[in-house]
Order: C-alpha cells, then sequence, then structure tokens
C-alpha cells in the first residue's frame, strides 16, 4: 500500500490561513499526474508553524480531497508524546491511511528514549504509523538496531521514513528486519541507491514539482528497468539541489508559487529567499521547462 513516489505535501496559505482552494487543487493534481500517495502535515507542510485546529483542518481537507483514491500518512509527530498520542488518534478517527511520527526533537532522548516514546503512541492508538528518522532536524539519529527493534516489538510499527541520505545506515535497517519493513527514502537524491538496497519507494519533495516524473523513476526500477530509473534520476537530480538550496519548504513553496500553484506566503521563522538562491532556483525551472 505504502510504496511509489509519496508527496510530503506543501501547505498554501493566503492572508495567514491555509489555502484551501489551492490545496485541494495542489492535491488533485498529484493525483492526476500519478502520484502514489500524499503525506499532509509534515515538515514540507510547516507542520511546526500550525495551531492544533490547522493541524487538523490539513489532514482533513487531505484525506476529503483524496477520497482513498491514493492512501493519506498524516504527520503526527511531536516531541511530546501526549501530544503525538492525540495528534495520532485524530488521524486514526479522521480516516488517514497511517500516521508518520518523526523522532522527537530538541529533547535529545537516548535511544532507550526513542523506542519507548513509539512504543507508547502504539499502545495508546492502535494504528499503522512510519517512523520518520531526520537527525539534521531532530538533533538525534535512530541507530539500526534501534528501528529493528521497534519494527520486531511496536506490532503497528511498518516501517521508516528514512532522510540521513546514509546508505549504510539504510542498508543495516533493510539487513536486521525483513521484507515487510517499509523503508521510503527522505532524500530525493537518493531515492535510486535506496531502491537498488530494497527501499519501496520515497515520501518526496521534488513530487511536489514533477509528481509524475518521481512516480516513473520508482515505477521504472520495479519494473526491471534500472537504466530508465537511472536516466530519470539523473533529470531529477538539478531539481533536488535546488529543492534544499535553502531551508525546506522555502524552495518548493517558491516553486510552486512561480508554476502558478499558489501565493507565495511562509509563516516565520521561515521566510523568502535571498536572491541569489532565489534566481537559481528560477534558473532552474527555466531550464527544466517547469516554468
Amino acid at each position: 500500500m505504502f510504496q511509489g513516489a509519496i508527496s510530503a505535501l506543501v501547505l498554501p496559505f493566503k492572508n495567514g490561513h491555509i489555502d484551501e482552494e489551492a490545496y485541494r487543487e495542489l492535491i488533485e493534481w498529484q493525483i492526476e499526474q500519478g502520484i502514489d500517495g500524499l503525506v499532509p502535515c509534515g515538515t514540507t507542510g510547516e507542520s511546526a508553524t500550525l495551531t492544533h485546529e490547522e493541524h487538523e483542518k490539513a489532514i482533513h481537507i487531505c484525506i476529503d480531497q483524496a477520497k482513498k483514491r491514493v492512501p493519506v500518512i498524516a504527520g503526527c509527530g511531536s516531541n511530546n508524546t501526549t501530544e503525538a498520542i492525540r495528534l495520532t488518534q485524530f488521524a486514526k478517527d479522521a480516516g488517514a491511511d497511517a500516521a508518520l511520527l518523526i523522532s522527537p526533537y530538541y529533547n535529545k532522548p537516548t535511544q532507550e528514549g526513542i523506542f519507548l516514546h513509539y512504543q507508547a503512541v502504539n499502545k495508546a492508538v492502535s494504528f499503522p504509523f512510519l517512523v520518520y528518522n531526520v537527525p539534521g532536524r531532530t538533533g538525534s539519529n535512530i541507530s539500526s538496531d534501534t528501528m529493528a527493534r521497534m519494527y520486531h516489538q511496536i506490532p503497528d510499527m511498518l516501517g521508516v521514513k528514512e532522510a540521513t541520505g546514509n546508505l549504510v545506515q539504510i542498508s543495516n535497517m533493510l539487513e536486521k528486519t525483513d521484507e515487510k519493513f517499509i523503508l521510503l527514502s527522505g532524500d530525493d537524491s537518493t531515492v535510486l541507491p535506496s531502491l537498488a538496497l530494497g527501499a519501496k519507494g520515497t515520501i518526496s519533495v521534488t513530487s511536489n514539482i514533477l509528481p509524475k516524473k518521481v512516480h516513473e523513476l520508482c515505477q521504472a526500477w520495479f519494473d526491471g528497468k534500472p537504466q530508465e530509473a537511472k536516466q530519470i534520476h539523473y533529470y531529477l537530480e538539478p531539481l533536488n539541489r535546488v529543492m534544499f538550496i535553502e531551508t525546506n519548504p522555502i524552495p518548493v513553496k517558491t516553486a510552486l508559487h512561480l508554476m502558478g500553484k499558489m501565493e507565495l506566503e511562509l509563516r516565520l521563522p521561515l521566510c523568502n529567499m535571498q536572491d541569489a538562491t532565489f534566481n537559481a532556483l528560477k534558473k532552474t525551472l527555466q531550464d527544466m521547462k517547469i516554468i
């Protein structure tokens, strides 16, 4: 169910509020372009700046617009275990297909603390979930041993969005689990090598811009066409690079604005791009004939 190209959705704002019309149109376009799944309220959706009401609204809109045509993995993570439980319960009740739970950030828990956090969430809410491991955001890495322990001991733990880009760690995680373990790349530049190691797909930033191409990369690999997958990988690499030329989601939201898909409105402490990086982004989009 959770494989292929899954978009970590941008959340459009207008005049300080969620732009529901632009958000629904983005979701519909993603599905029309062949995306394999959607993640509302992840990092790319500026989840850290949302009120609880907005967080729930964004998840509800996504589930309603998708109408079960593709799976919805709702961002429910928090560095507060009680809050993560509440958000996961909401996602379950709202009709999401699974939760995406980021490793607790800022607190910097030990590996035991990380395990106990996820165990507590799943004990409170029986609901399928994926771990989100992104040390660059959280300040701590989930080791392959801890990941395997959670997979084998926590009933509803399906796998991980692994955003380190560390292929050795990815290999170790896959070695210590089994074929049912769902490893999704959270790093756009290493989707193809991750697939080669046994990943099931990607939760992607780049697929906000080119959902069809990221889907085609994954599908080519699944279809036993590695050369085609490699060609698509190299085609996407210039876009992958500029998506992270400033902090995500600043470049991807700016790109979608340049494509005419939403207003350019970010929430502080995120702000508009610097001139040099904006020009580099715009040039890449023009060179690739995206705008």
